[in-house]
């Protein structure tokens, strides 16, 4: 949801309404949200994004109330979210582990730096580096994404193939996520070069968090995998949340038009899942206050 908020921070900036913006810097131990996680509010006191969610999210929020009548520029916040801590900065919180979040006032007048600095995206990890991954990589950044290319060969996964992408893991795929760890926002794109490559991922990337998981295919291969997934105790409900054939149906046929058919498939599924978030995270909010 990140994108998002950091359209509605400039569209503030140009309506030249002041607001907040929260955002998580560290995280150590257990958490509910990792860096770089945001939330903005605006002189309303109206919210978008989250920081965790909880008493975390409640006790951020009063601060952004408070921030926003002070107009104190820059204010840095440490949280123990743990129900035996005391003292200041202590939550009643199962997490056991500890959160700063800075809060960042912006007067639309003199944002400074801000658009600049304030750039946050989505993260896209693409199992697969061959045709289509090269199509789909420079399009996902054109729409906010950040792009991991996983691939079990040197030469597609590296740097000169792929110059813009975020991260480069070359990686058998039985161990392809030895080193990337997807959130619940993360979108998860399986475009291997065959059916094996797509089960060793598909296998794992089920039992991941992520927002969105969609795997290449035509409708008989990978109704074999489900098959062979099904045998493996993964249930039915499990597979149907795969976005497969990936993309949407706009009768693509070469490696750029299927690129585009999954690129409008994740902006759909993208603004569903921030409507989601939201809302599930003002419900959270509203119970925590309220306990």
């Amino acid at each position: 949801m990140a994108d998002k908020i950091s359209y509605i921070a400039r569209k503030f900036i140009e309506e030249n309404v002041p607001f907040v913006i929260a955002e998580v810097i560290e995280t150590k131990g257990s958490a509910p949200r990792k860096r770089d996680a945001v939330l903005l509010m605006n002189f309303e006191e109206k919210t978008w994004g989250t920081v965790g969610g909880g008493l975390l999210e409640a006790e951020t929020e009063r601060h952004c109330k408070e921030q926003l009548k002070t107009k104190e520029p820059l204010r840095t916040y440490d949280f123990i979210l743990d129900e035996k801590a005391t003292g200041e900065g202590a939550l009643a919180m199962g997490c056991g582990g500890d959160a700063t979040i800075q809060i960042r006032y912006v007067d639309p007048q003199n944002p400074g730096n801000f658009v600049e600095d304030f750039k946050t995206s989505s993260q896209a990890y693409i199992f697969g580096g061959g045709h289509v991954a090269l199509a789909l990589d420079p399009v996902l950044r054109h729409i906010d994404f950040e792009t991991t290319i996983i691939d079990d060969r040197a030469d597609y996964a590296n740097s000169e193939r792929f110059p813009a992408s975020r991260t480069i893991v070359c990686e058998n795929f039985d161990h392809c996520f030895d080193e990337i760890e997807p959130d619940e926002d993360s979108f998860l794109i399986i475009v291997t070069r065959g059916h094996r490559g797509d089960l060793q991922v598909l296998r794992q990337a089920l039992r991941k968090p992520h927002a969105y998981l969609g795997m290449i295919g035509s409708r008989h291969k990978n109704s074999l995998l489900f098959e062979q997934l099904l045998s493996e105790d993964f249930t039915q409900e499990e597979l149907d949340r795969v976005y497969t054939p990936i993309g949407l149906s706009i009768k693509s046929e070469t490696p750029e038009e299927i690129g585009i058919s999954i690129a409008a498939e994740m902006i759909m599924v993208r603004a569903d899942h921030n409507e989601a978030a939201t809302a599930a995270r003002h419900a959270e909010s509203l119970r925590a206050l309220h306990e």
